[in-house]
């Protein structure tokens, strides 16, 4: 039987030019890569992130699309998009799940491992 499957991955990048060292806040650009790895078309409806910074204060966020877009990708497609976020705090860390559809209305949901948002030079 054909299964949904979508795999992400992340890059991460600080943004300088919106951050204020060493008061805060801090700001991180990440690029998440999509990619349908299972073997039937599907669309990326939404999605959910939890955004913990360094004193474990912790946001959620949801909402339809991501940047706008709700791709709708064939096996082996993928879809790239960048987006950033603040943190009070020089240090944290970000994991989501996108909630997907299949063609045939079956509803599946995307993990975004975790990652880590950490100003240059902060960790050795």
């Amino acid at each position: 039987m054909a299964q949904p499957k979508f795999s992400c991955q992340v890059r991460v990048e600080f943004l300088p030019e919106r951050s204020r060292h060493p008061e805060g806040p801090y700001a991180f650009a990440y690029t998440v890569t999509v990619k349908n790895s299972g073997d039937i078309t599907a669309q990326l409806v939404a999605r959910r992130w939890t955004i913990t910074d360094a004193e474990g204060r912790t946001e959620e966020v949801r909402g339809l699309a991501v940047v706008g877009h709700q791709p709708l990708l064939a096996p082996g497609e993928e879809f790239e998009y960048t987006s950033w976020t603040q943190l009070a705090t020089p240090y944290g860390r970000m994991q989501g799940t996108y909630c997907c559809m299949t063609e045939d209305a079956q509803s599946f949901e995307a993990e975004v491992p975790a990652f880590e948002l950490v100003f240059p030079g902060l960790l050795h």
